[in-house]
């Protein structure tokens, strides 16, 4: 049975546990040892160590026949420190494959324009940045290792208890038809499958968007959420009104950038089959809000 090492043990995480210990002997790498119960209850061994020290990375060397690399960069800078971490502890002994899940605002914004994995990256934002960074290192360490890097460029996730109920019962509004942007999703179940057929039949160096076959603009999106869970719809401002200061920045960074993503090539390659093809199918009929 083939070693994994799961490097970000969070939700994503622990959704695909039950399936990936039926076929590997699982590692996760957490920061905490109460923090490694959750994925032993689920059947996989807790490895203690902190991507942001490399010194504490020791005992990855050799664990690994295959690597789920989740964890996200830091909050500060334009390079990922913490994969440039991982990339150091697994290069004495490197594995087969690495999956590193990556974000689709590494595009930036196409103007609402269909984007496929061939798209030139255009990150408008230093998280964005950060990411194409981390893309960037493990593709290259992939060449030079043997290791066979896939890359799953994943946008919006979403699940019952992943929905943006919190901004609609504080009533913030967003953008008007007119200025209304395309967002991407991907349901959190089917990200983690995704995640597991990428281990399997990822093809080394190359990049998929992991996301549904969705085609909706983020305030239709607000008010799916908000007729799924009974709430008021939110208001809607110009574009102009919500750079004069109506809508918050970090949220105002997400509402420059439109984009419908082509999942395409991961459905041909990977054979995925979503259980949720769009968001219509993933947001639950009445989900407390």
């Amino acid at each position: 049975m083939k070693k994994l090492l799961i490097v970000g043990c969070g939700n994503i995480a622990l959704r695909a546990l039950p399936r990936l210990v039926r076929n590997y002997r699982v590692f996760g790498l957490v920061r905490k040892v109460e923090q490694g119960e959750r994925i032993a209850n689920l059947g996989a061994t807790p490895i203690v160590g902190d991507l942001d020290d490399v010194s504490t990375l020791r005992a990855l060397r050799g664990r690994a026949d295959l690597v789920l690399h989740l964890a996200p960069p830091g909050e500060s800078g334009e390079g990922d420190r913490r994969s440039a971490n991982l990339i150091a502890a697994l290069s004495a002994a490197p594995p087969e494959r690495l999956v590193y899940i990556s974000t689709s605002g590494v595009y930036g914004d196409c103007g609402g324009a269909w984007v496929d994995e061939a798209r030139p990256l255009a990150p408008q934002n230093l998280r964005a940045v950060r990411r194409v960074d981390a893309e960037c290192s493990l593709l290259a360490w992939g060449g030079q290792s043997g290791t066979a890097v896939v890359v799953l460029r994943v946008p919006g996730i979403y699940a019952a208890e992943r929905l943006p109920l919190a901004h609609l019962k504080r009533g913030i509004p967003v953008m008007c038809a007119e200025d209304d942007v395309y967002t991407n999703h991907i349901h959190a179940d089917d990200l983690a499958a995704i995640c597991e057929v990428a281990l399997d039949r990822g093809a080394a160096g190359r990049a998929y968007n992991a996301s549904d076959d969705g085609e909706i603009k983020m305030g239709d999106y607000f008010d799916l959420v908000a007729d799924r869970a009974q709430l008021p719809r939110p208001p809607r401002i110009s574009r102009a009104e919500a750079e004069a200061g109506a809508i918050s920045e970090g949220l105002l960074s997400f509402m420059r950038e439109s984009r419908r993503l082509s999942n395409t090539r991961m459905k041909a390659e990977l054979r995925v089959r979503l259980r949720y093809p769009s968001v219509h199918e993933g947001v639950p009929r009445g989900v407390a809000p």
